[in-house]
């Protein structure tokens, strides 16, 4: 597990693109944090870092948005998810096994259907205003690989 202060927008968004130009097809990203964390702000430098042009939003009321990039990139909002079924019906497996990068905003509520080589992130706003703490997590060669390329043992 490694922790990390981010300090302002800037360094946030700094974070997500050197995270995204480092994701290959086939990683799963779980985002976890308080409504207003910066969960999607995250998502969106992660988008940049993968060479994605179109604007980023949050696919709360769709569950899912899919971008272009370097690789594909597959958005979930699970956040207004009434049940598994909901995710059954639009084939997540497709999406979490394929050949794109998988984000998955409140990954936590849906941990037991996630591939187990993923990589947790975990958003926790501080007293400082614009200030986060990043705490990475994960099992697999992936994970380890991710963390060595971010160089922030």
């Amino acid at each position: 597990m490694v922790k990390i202060r981010l300090k302002g927008l800037k360094e946030t968004e700094e974070f997500g693109k050197k995270l995204g130009s480092i994701l290959k097809g086939g990683d799963v990203l779980s985002l976890s944090g308080d409504l207003g964390a910066g969960k999607t702000t995250l998502t969106k430098s992660i988008g940049i870092g993968l060479g994605v042009e179109d604007y980023i939003t949050s696919p709360t009321f769709t569950l899912i948005n899919e971008y272009q990039g370097r690789v594909p990139l597959y958005h979930f909002d699970v956040y207004r998810l009434e049940g598994k079924e909901d995710l059954l019906d639009l084939g997540y497996e497709d999406y979490f096994y394929s050949n794109g990068v998988t984000i998955v905003e409140w990954g936590d509520r849906i941990e037991d259907i996630l591939p187990e080589d993923r990589v947790n992130i975990e958003i926790e706003k501080t007293d400082q205003e614009d200030e986060r703490i990043i705490t990475i997590s994960g099992q697999g060669k992936r994970y380890n690989e991710i963390v060595k390329e971010l160089n922030i043992n």
